[in-house]
């Protein structure tokens, strides 16, 4: 009998539903190590610098019933067959269960299978299905020691980063509990830089105008381009901290629009120009770990990681592949499958005769063969049907992947397109368009609203055009946007920050640190996040700019494929950060992080100052220590108000930093919600309306 160790529960009752089905049930014992079972302690920085960065791991003691099990199982059975996740992460669970289990020598730097590891075996998957299972174990393989090396090798120079700066932050600040990390750092960077490049992005005041015509009986809008032949656009390329901005403005200004209106109505137009085209729109490539959460933020308004806890379930649960990817590659069996199901569900003209294939772009593919996508084509509403437990969110995002994955196999749609001018004998010139839909293709699963088809018929160069009315709409050029949890997972992933096993714990570290708040859906820095990030990033800029960042990625991943030493890469990181980390320790000068604000002290009458701890901002006098006046500080929601008392609702936490609105006048009213969609809104009159904190 054999002995099978995966990470979870939900994953262990999958696979032994599975082994029963198949009549195995009695020839393996699945068991869970409920995750990592040994790992670096948390009290102290467990790195010997004499010994090549030895790591000092420890047994996690609320883990230690697990181990005992697992060391008497592992007597028991003739075989033990490792089934952990196959990424770097599964592997080094793998690994450090073969460790308490006497089957790994660490003769460090060098790890190695000792002599009574024969019978330990590593099976790895993309998907938890029959079929899948069966291969695996019918085809084992060893543990992946190079992905081992690759994954302690980024633990050990995080560690190093986080436990050697983060005391430096706390003697420049005099808060103990700030934290610096090699990647959260730059991702708190993008979000500082970005909100400099909007302060420093100066506004300009220009005119928008359409033009309302009537073409045969149609009527259109169409976009002022040229006014007496000379176009109105202008556009301006920024650089940013990471990529770059185009900005769009017209020429027209309000002083000019009235005259400009006045003179474009009085012209006559006709369609010149016209060109009719017929494209092709293909279906974007499946999900990998990053487009996933993407579209799940636009989609379906799920963080990355809601995003990423859904998608363990549903995998575990076997109804997805492996969803920590950053390959766009589908099985053979899956689109040969996805082939009869979209010839039964929509007619073999919405078919490919061959399956289509996406290349893969992304320069960090490298740990998973396979995109996300359905291990079975059922469809949603189907789910409900099956015995485990699946809440509305799983099935929104199983939809998602589902829709994505089948897609790529459906035809592409056909669009025709009409482009045409609407010029005028004094040289002004309206742009406009009109599409048709063809043939639907991959979108009659994809768009979920009928397609607007306009069509113009009987319409020539020539064509007299009717001008009806302008538009005129004021606007201000808008600087590069904040970034939101989508577009900084984007970044990351461009940049080549961090890892999709990744981007989920960044976002969520930065936000439950105090570096960033939210507003609304976007990212702002706080000044306790700004003033640490220009700190790390003047004090030691090699190590928290984009380049270094995503270099230090691929040498990990220059590990995992026996390229590169794993010593190596640490000493050229360590010698010149320790003589660098040495000479800041000697500096003098503190960090000042506060903010003024206009209310006095009702104490002694000084000006208040916002302050932070651990817990968020407070009020503080800025006469301490002579005055210790100090108050909570409370964010107040706009047009929300207590459906209790009628007072305002603001921003509270949780001791665990779990954020929940709650009425201001607490404790004589205990109303709270941890949704603010449940508090109904309120309408407050513009002339009562007062800034919010």
């Amino acid at each position: 009998m054999a002995l099978i160790i995966v990470e979870s529960p939900t994953k262990a009752r999958t696979f032994n539903r599975i082994l029963k089905i198949e009549g195995k049930g009695d020839k393996y014992f699945v068991i869970a190590t409920m995750g990592h079972i040994r790992d670096l302690p948390g009290r102290e920085m467990a790195i010997d610098f004499k010994d090549q960065y030895r790591p000092k791991y420890e047994y996690i003691e609320k883990r230690k019933k697990v181990i005992d099990q697992l060391i008497a199982l592992s007597k028991e059975h003739d075989e033990i067959i490792l089934a952990t996740d196959l990424d770097r992460e599964g592997e080094s669970i793998s690994y450090h269960v073969a460790y308490i289990l006497g089957l790994i020598k660490e003769d460090w730097p060098d790890i190695h299978l000792a002599d009574v590891a024969k019978k330990i075996k590593r099976i790895v998957f993309h998907e938890i299905t029959a079929s899948a299972l069966k291969e695996a174990l019918e085809n084992p393989g060893e543990l992946r020691l190079p992905l081992v090396k690759a994954q302690q090798a980024r633990r050990i120079l995080d560690r190093i980063v986080g436990y050697d700066l983060s005391p430096l932050l706390w003697k420049k600040t005099g808060k103990n509990w700030l934290s610096a990390g090699r990647v959260q750092t730059v991702g708190v960077r993008l979000v500082v830089e970005r909100e400099k490049e909007r302060l420093a992005f100066g506004q300009e005041p220009y005119i928008l105008m359409t033009g309302l015509f009537n073409i045969e009986g149609h009527e259109l809008t169409a976009k002022l381009k040229q006014i007496d032949g000379t176009s109105i656009e202008e556009s301006k390329t920024l650089k940013l901290y990471a990529g770059e901005y185009t900005y769009t403005k017209t020429t027209v200004t309000a002083e000019t629009a009235p005259v400009t209106k006045e003179k474009l109505l009085a012209a006559k137009y006709s369609v010149a120009n016209m060109k009719e085209t017929i494209t092709s729109r293909y279906p974007t490539p499946p999900y990998t770990t990053s487009s996933l959460q993407q579209d799940a933020f636009f989609k379906c308004g799920f963080s990355s990681r809601q995003v990423m806890s859904l998608a363990q379930s549903l995998y575990e649960k076997g109804f997805i592949t492996y969803h920590r990817t950053d390959s766009f590659n589908l099985s053979t069996q899956f689109v040969f499958r996805a082939k009869d199901y979209i010839i039964e569900k929509f007619g073999k003209e919405y078919a490919l005769e061959k399956p289509r294939g996406y290349h893969t772009k992304s320069r960090m593919a490298q740990e998973a063969h396979e995109a996300i996508r359905p291990t079975k084509l059922i469809e949603v509403d189907d789910l409900g049907k099956k015995k485990e437990s699946l809440t509305v969110n799983h099935k929104k995002l199983y939809k998602l992947i589902f829709d994505r994955a089948v897609a790529t196999q459906m035809k592409e749609a056909s669009l025709k397109t009409i482009t045409f001018d609407l010029v005028s004998p004094e040289k002004h010139l309206f742009e406009a368009s009109a599409t048709k839909v063809e043939f639907d293709g991959f979108l009659k699963l994809m768009t979920t609203t009928k397609q607007e088809n306009k069509e113009l018929t009987h319409v020539t160069d020539g064509t007299k055009a009717e001008i009806k009315d302008i538009e005129v709409k004021e606007q201000k050029t808008s600087p590069p946007p904040r970034y939101n949890e989508a577009s900084l997972i984007r970044t990351m992933e461009e940049e080549g920050i961090g890892r999709p096993s990744t981007y989920a714990a960044i976002i969520s570290l930065i936000q439950v640190k105090g570096y960033v708040d939210k507003d609304g859906r976007y990212f702002i820095p706080t000044v306790i996040g700004t003033a640490i990030s220009d700190y790390l990033s003047k004090n030691f800029s090699h190590i928290f700019e984009l380049d270094f960042t995503s270099t230090m990625e691929d040498r990990f991943d220059a590990i995992a494929d026996g390229k590169e030493d794993m010593i190596a890469v640490l000493d050229d990181f360590y010698k010149p950060f320790e003589v660098e980390l040495e000479a800041k320790k000697k500096e003098i000068g503190m960090i000042q992080i506060k903010e003024e604000t206009s209310e006095k002290c009702p104490k002694c009458g000084k000006p208040l100052i916002i302050r932070f701890s651990k817990y968020g901002k407070f009020y503080a006098c800025s006469g301490y220590p002579d005055c210790k006046f100090t108050k909570p500080f409370l964010f107040a929601i706009k047009n929300r108000k207590c459906p209790k008392c009628g007072g305002d609702i603001v921003v509270k936490f949780t001791k665990t930093k779990k954020k929940f609105y709650g009425c201001s006048n607490y404790p004589k009213c205990d109303f709270s919600s941890w949704a603010l969609n449940k508090i109904p809104v309120t309408e407050v009159p513009n002339d009562q309306k007062k800034p919010t904190a």
